[in-house]
């Protein structure tokens, strides 16, 4: 796995944790109660829903990112494709956020 996929492995594990969400409706529900951490979206989710996440993730001040595909992200947590996932404990979303930091990918 290239060293840029490496969170894909961290998100795994936060999934067997219980400390994953994922789909559009189970994400935006989480940063609205305030619960998620960190937020995923697919690069190849429609515009409409990296809109409507990033502009929830800024106004909850939740850290988000644009990465991957629906296929990789919801391989790693074990399941269909997804456009979005939130981590729900700051540990393990401070962890798969460095992956971000140190590749240089944009975390807003």
């Amino acid at each position: 796995m290239s060293p840029d996929r490496k969170f894909l492995n961290m998100l795994g594990i936060a999934t067997k944790a219980g400390k994953v969400v994922s789909g559009e409706f189970a994400t935006e529900k989480a940063i609205k109660e305030q619960k998620a951490c960190f937020v995923m979206v697919a690069e190849d989710a429609s515009q409409n829903t990296k809109k409507l996440f990033t502009d929830k993730c800024s106004f909850y001040e939740v850290p988000i990112v644009i990465c991957s595909s629906k296929e990789e992200l919801g391989h790693a947590i074990g399941k269909a494709s997804r456009a979005s996932i939130a981590v729900t404990e700051q540990g393990l979303a401070n962890a798969i956020a460095k992956y971000f930091d140190r590749n240089d990918m944009e975390v807003v």
